[in-house]
């Protein structure tokens, strides 16, 4: 059998978004900025899906801009906003525990001389809205904090942060990285204060390659590509017409469903939680419930490397992740696993499981039984 639970570093596409990248890249194949026909077939794909996406958010056709996924999206927000409101000051929050494309992107701005607070979060991924309220200065013009953390799953309140800010200091910009949250949660900017929200297109069975970035209307923001001026010229390129009809026929499907989806994947969350239980040495460090994702599951296994764990399960055909796949390429502590106060043992001896909607119960009790069978021996080689 293979199970496959590392949903959140990347999952498998819909047949419907294959058949229109196929379509897209084989047939109605012309570039969207083009004059003649093909041009304005291709152009009415990003039209189709660009009304899809602002359907789903119940925003403007208009605030959608398509980049090549959530990287560029959260770069753009962070980068692109503090760069073009830096007259009205220089001062920035974030959080301990934001994705390695916002916190970079910070260390960049940190040395342009902007001034950076990130904030502390409890032991189970929050931020305290008071040390917020305490952080916001007159000279903040942007909070960014993620909807979804993507290592263990922690739901942040964005719209009581949002309204803790604004009523501080109303000109302070909110980006949300909703890259984990985007298909499993009903998100309304408007309603909820967010002015900046990035969304990845492989996180919901979408393409690679393709994510959007909702900015505001009135929002000022300065591009990070320049060239022909495609979309209203805040990024230039040709546009990824297949990725990006993906895209929207991935929201379309995930959003009709959404209810259905949700209750899916928090059946399987539930399950694989108890069944941890059972086993000696475990501890999950994702809550049940609200606060906590539908789809991620963090656990510790005591006296196991996780990423010979990893390995060892994936020679049995099950695909987990010992981190953000994102960073997967740069070994380090987790800064996730350090901002909950995980005991130091269990910081390079933790998974996550993050499911989709192709996942089934039986693939958990599969990955359980090879788990039963593995921890036993591979703690016999436990570090002393």
């Amino acid at each position: 059998m293979e199970a496959y639970f590392d949903n959140s570093a990347t999952t498998r596409v819909l047949d419907s978004v294959t058949e229109i990248v196929v379509r897209t890249m084989t047939q109605d194949y012309g570039n969207a900025a083009a004059k003649h026909r093909k041009g304005m077939e291709a152009e009415q794909y990003i039209r189709s899906a660009r009304a899809e996406i602002a359907k789903t958010l119940k925003v403007a056709d208009k605030e959608i801009l398509f980049t090549s996924g959530g990287s560029e999206s959260n770069n753009m927000a962070v980068t692109g906003t503090a760069l073009a409101n830096q007259r009205a000051g220089k001062h920035i929050i974030s959080t301990a525990i934001e994705h390695p494309s916002v916190y970079n992107p910070m260390a960049f701005l940190e040395e342009q001389g902007f001034e950076i607070t990130f904030l502390p979060v409890d032991g189970e991924g929050h931020i305290s809205l008071e040390e917020l309220e305490q952080a916001v200065r007159p000279d903040t013009i942007l909070v960014s904090v993620m909807y979804v953390n993507n290592e263990v799953g922690a739901v942040e309140p964005v719209e009581e942060i949002s309204r803790v800010i604004k009523k501080k200091n109303p000109r302070v910009l909110f980006h949300v990285d909703a890259i984990q949250a985007y298909g499993k949660f009903r998100i309304y900017p408007k309603r909820q204060g967010i002015d900046l929200l990035s969304v990845s297109g492989h996180k919901i069975h979408g393409p690679k390659g393709v994510g959007f970035l909702y900015i505001g209307s009135g929002v000022r923001i300065r591009p990070l590509i320049y060239g022909g001026g495609q979309q209203g010229g805040l990024r230039a390129g040709t546009e990824n017409v297949p990725g990006v009809a993906g895209l929207g026929v991935a929201a379309r499907e995930m959003y009709q469903n959404l209810e259905g989806h949700v209750a899916h994947l928090t059946e399987l969350k539930d399950y694989l939680t108890d069944r941890l239980g059972e086993l000696e040495g475990v501890q999950v460090n994702s809550r049940k419930g609200t606060g906590s994702a539908p789809q991620i599951v963090s656990a510790s296994f005591d006296g196991v490397r996780s990423e010979v764990l990893l390995h060892a399960l994936e020679d049995r055909g099950i695909y987990v992740s010992s981190g953000s796949a994102c960073s997967s390429h740069h070994p380090g502590v987790s800064g996730t696993l350090k901002g909950i106060g995980l005991a130091p043992r269990y910081l390079d001896a933790t998974l996550r499981f993050s499911f989709g909607i192709f996942n089934r119960k039986e693939e958990i009790d599969y990955c359980i039984q090879v788990l039963g069978e593995l921890l036993p021996v591979l703690r016999k080689y436990k570090r002393g």
